[in-house]
């Protein structure tokens, strides 16, 4: 449970990060102490991140995604249409099979 001066402080530091600004590594470590913890939490960290990325807001199924927070925040996840190509980055023994 996350007191009113807690959740408030957060959310302005995961503001700051959706919008690209900089953020200390002390806030950083402060909002990845809550993150490990709450889900909530967590989900605010995903979704700052993804904003960071986007820059502008996803309309149809994307932002339907983000809005149910099911997106990915990492830049490098994209959708890969080939099976061969999801597995791109594996160990070669596992391209092999």
């Amino acid at each position: 449970m996350l007191t009113t001066a807690t959740r408030l402080r957060i959310q302005d530091i995961l503001r700051r990060v959706a919008q690209g600004q900089s953020v200390s590594l002390q806030d950083r470590i402060y909002v990845n102490k809550f993150a490990e913890h709450d889900r909530t939490v967590n989900s605010w960290v995903n979704r700052a991140r993804r904003m960071q990325l986007q820059q502008a807001p996803s309309k149809g199924l994307d932002g339907f995604l983000d809005d149910l927070d099911l997106g990915s925040e990492e830049e490098g996840d994209q959708y890969r249409g080939d099976l061969g190509d999801w597995f791109g980055n594996a160990s070669p023994w596992l391209r092999r099979d």
